[in-house]
């Protein structure tokens, strides 16, 4: 048996999946995926308190947003991000929280629509960086 993909998702992503009308949108997918635990998610603090910063700017209803922190509380894999463990490797500091917590958490795979990350070509520390498709064409294949 292969060891569970364990994965960070850039708060874009999280955000996507929330606001897509779409049923088959990937971005949703990947969170059905992550229900039928075919994959951990990994996340810290920081992410989450980004995560929903984005949808409060969105005006998305705080119930819906309780529902999916609460979901995230129950079935992800939460580890500690310390400052001193965040390197500054990208432009933007709040990026450096996501390559950070996937340290962290020993994550194999980062996903995210952040171009900032392309600095990085794909790969940090054998975390590969990857967009939503083709961490899905990755599931699907298992």
């Amino acid at each position: 048996m292969t060891k569970r993909l364990r994965a960070v998702f850039d708060t874009n992503v999280f955000v996507s999946a929330s606001l897509s009308k779409n049923a088959n949108s990937p971005t949703r997918e990947l969170l059905e995926r992550w229900k039928r635990k075919e994959f951990t998610i990994v996340i810290c603090d920081q992410i989450a308190k980004e995560f929903i910063e984005k949808l409060e700017e969105r005006n998305f209803p705080s119930d819906e947003i309780d529902e999916q922190v609460s979901a995230l509380a129950r079935a992800a894999e939460w580890v500690d991000v310390p400052a001193e463990k965040i390197e500054a490797l990208l432009s933007d500091p709040d990026d450096n929280v996501i390559v950070a917590c996937a340290v962290e958490g020993g994550a194999n795979y980062l996903v995210t629509y952040d171009p900032h990350f392309d600095s990085l070509h794909g790969d940090y520390r054998g975390i590969k960086i990857v967009k939503a498709i083709p961490f899905l064409d990755v599931l699907r294949k298992q």
